[in-house]
């Protein structure tokens, strides 16, 4: 049993790190949406404007799965870096998005260790829609 209670923690403590990043994401394209300029920027504050309930959605998930977990939800969001220039932009969301896949790569295979199936078919439709927001800016950049 002390095993299982390991996976479970190990899983609450990755599905707080992705709530956070989650909710950076929604202060980002916040900030991007409010600031980008240029024809680019157009482009950029259009493509993030749509994405800030989505990413806000998969926040609301993750903190109501922690809680259902019998986790403490810790919210310890990093403001977003100030930059002006909206290749800047794209660049620092494309990192960001790359970084949400491979987390939430990882935090499936924790979810499949615990046993939650259901957690695992959400995390894959959360995964599959960062790796569409990512795909969107990489093809907006080039």
């Amino acid at each position: 049993m002390a095993k299982k209670d390991s996976v479970k923690q190990e899983l609450i403590g990755g599905l707080n790190e992705d709530l956070n990043l989650e909710l950076e994401a929604v202060l980002r394209y916040l900030y991007h949406s409010s600031t980008a300029t240029s024809l680019l920027g157009h482009e950029l504050r259009e493509l993030v404007k749509e994405d800030i309930a989505g990413e806000l959605n998969h926040a609301i998930f993750l903190a109501d799965k922690i809680n259902a977990l019998g986790g403490d939800v810790k919210i310890n969001v990093g403001m977003p870096k100030r930059v002006r220039s909206a290749k800047q932009m794209m660049e620092m969301n494309i990192k960001a998005e790359r970084k949400a896949v491979a987390n939430y790569a990882v935090r499936i295979d924790q979810a499949e260790a615990f046993g939650d199936r259901g957690l695992v078919i959400r995390l894959e439709d959360i995964l599959a829609e960062e790796t569409d927001h990512a795909e969107d800016l990489e093809r907006l950049k080039r």
